[in-house]
Order: C-alpha cells, then structure tokens, then sequence
C-alpha cells in the first residue's frame, strides 16, 4: 500500500530488545483536505535509518504494510492492535521545482511539426506495396 503525506512528527530510534528497535513518524493525510488525518507509522530494524534523510513538514510518499494483532488480557477480554509498518519512504518534489526548469527549457525547444518533413513530400499515390 501507499499513500502521500506531510510528515508532522518524527520520534528517535527506540530499542525494544537486544534483537529489534523501531522508530515512530506521524504524517497528516489529507484525503479530504477538511479533515486531516494523523497517521503513525513505524520503521523497524535497519529501516529506521530511512527518516534520517526527511524533516518535519516535508512531502512524502511512503509504502507501507498493514500489520494486525490480537491480544488477551489478564480479564480474558480479547483486543485487536493495527500497526501501519512503512519500508519505503520517497520525498515528494514540489510542483513549482518540477515545472520551473521544464518551462525554460519549453521555451528554447522549437514547437513540433504537426506532421514529420519526410511526409511532406509524398504523394497519396506513393504506396510501398
């Protein structure tokens, strides 16, 4: 799965055990730009090193796994826990950055025929076969 979003939070680096550690981001997800969404994710193992290179408010695209558990306490009583588990973070470009060197390049590339030179001079009768 895979959704955009702007980073609001990132946590530091936490390590559970000898074996695993995790590190926490939260990204509000606008679907519907009325109501925003904050979202946590986590990064576990060597993926917690992908947020080093991303900063709080930032664009991002990240891909993601769905993870859900289920769990009885002590009363019996049976619990479910989702866990949103991102593997892959990919900064998003800003729409200006990304149209500012096409369009001055557009302008010192001359406009495109509307059919190729090598059509121009064929006639309707000059069949191949």
């Amino acid at each position: 799965m895979e959704i955009k979003g702007k980073i609001k939070k990132i946590s530091e680096t936490v390590q559970i055990s000898d074996r695993f550690r995790k590190r926490e981001f939260v990204v509000e997800y606008a679907s519907n730009p009325d109501y925003p969404q904050a979202l946590q994710f986590e990064l576990v193992q060597d993926r917690c090193e992908l947020l080093d290179s991303f900063e709080v408010g930032q664009e991002v695209e990240i891909f993601f796994d769905l993870r859900g558990r289920e769990w009885t306490n002590p009363q019996g009583q049976v619990k479910y826990f989702n866990t949103l588990q991102a593997w892959k973070l990919v900064a998003e470009q800003s729409s200006a950055g990304v149209s500012a060197p096409n369009s001055t390049q557009a302008t010192s590339v001359p406009p495109p025929q509307e059919k190729p030179g090598w059509l121009e001079n064929e006639t309707s009768d000059d069949l191949p076969f």
